[in-house]
């Protein structure tokens, strides 16, 4: 497939394509009368490359990841990132609740109401913990 057609499929610029081509991201695809074709492997690291985007991996992360021979090093960086991932996740669990808990609360002004005041007083910023009443 051309580079227009790779980039619709993943609703991306060409342009993106070439610069991850660049950045050492995308192996460059063959040349057919000037024209980049891109195969099913391309396909596979496209969506690997945006995956990894969305998880938070700078494009420089993402190429060690593809790029690196020994597997224990690729683990290694994963181990890393998904142990950021769950930091993450916890974060956006607990804003979770308390946008819950807001939209249930029946005070005028939410940052009023006792039980939300108790979870700010008892909320410890390094350990991001946040425990709202049921």
């Amino acid at each position: 497939m051309r580079i227009g057609e790779l980039a619709e499929r993943f609703d991306l610029a060409p342009h993106v394509l070439r610069h991850w081509e660049a950045m050492g991201l995308l192996i460059p695809a063959a040349r057919v009368n000037g024209r980049r074709q891109y195969t099913p492997d391309h396909i596979v690291r496209v969506m690997t490359i945006i995956r990894a985007k969305a998880g938070g991996m700078s494009l420089e992360q993402i190429r060690d990841m593809l790029s690196v021979s020994d597997p224990a090093e690729r683990r290694e960086l994963l181990r890393r990132q998904h142990a950021e991932l769950e930091r993450r996740l916890q974060e956006i669990s607990a804003s979770k609740a308390l946008i819950e808990h807001i939209m249930r609360c029946r005070a005028d002004d939410f940052t009023q109401c006792p039980d939300y005041q108790r979870v700010a007083e008892a909320w410890n910023p390094r350990e991001d913990t946040c425990v709202l009443p049921s």
